[in-house]
């Protein structure tokens, strides 16, 4: 279990170029844009164009912050996302092009390479306590707004905004939570 700071995140270009990106966690942690396993990282959307392209790769996204866009993925409808939409799973491999609603947004994405790995990302709201429980897996709790303090397996914490909980080689377990945050919990498991 580490806590991963948010002013330790890693800052690089989209694959695109056409914006930045902020990386969370990554594997292999050497791992560069082109040959992670799982990849979890936030970006800032500016304008209407297409999503970076990512071979082999199944992405899921959600909207953190602004007021929402339009994704409109290769043979599918067009969905509208807004911060109060669940998060949107589809494959990184296909055209998609988003059409920003009013102004910019921030996403979170999480990555993994399909031939092996399967992922899920859900929001949690934190009003006080709460539990969560954890599947066996890699999981990392990140902690968008607000703060929380954690216990796990004994183990104590406390996050910011912006900061994560990376939990490695998780078993079923339980992560109690105490707070007032709006957090996003990746789980990666093997495919």
């Amino acid at each position: 279990m580490r806590i991963l700071r948010a002013g330790d995140h890693k800052r690089m270009p989209w694959k695109n170029g056409k914006g930045e990106t902020v990386e969370v966690a990554v594997s292999p942690p050497s791992a560069s844009i082109n040959d992670f396993d799982w990849r979890i990282s936030m970006a800032t959307v500016a304008e209407d164009g297409p999503f970076s392209i990512f071979p082999g790769i199944y992405r899921t996204l959600a909207i953190l912050d602004g007021n929402g866009m339009v994704l409109d993925v290769a043979g599918s409808s067009p969905v509208l996302l807004t911060t109060a939409s669940d998060p949107l799973a589809f494959p990184a491999d296909i055209p998609v092009e988003a059409r920003l609603l009013d102004g910019a947004i921030t996403d979170l994405n999480v990555m993994t390479r399909r031939d092996g790995l399967a992922h899920t990302l859900i929001r949690i709201n934190v009003d006080g306590s709460k539990t969560v429980r954890l599947s066996p897996s890699t999981c990392l709790l990140l902690c968008h707004h607000g703060a929380l303090s954690f216990r796990l397996d004994g183990e104590t914490g406390a996050l910011a905004a912006g900061d994560a909980l990376l939990i490695e080689g998780a078993t079923a377990t339980v992560l109690e939570i105490d707070g007032e945050a709006r957090c996003y919990l990746g789980s990666i498991t093997a495919g």
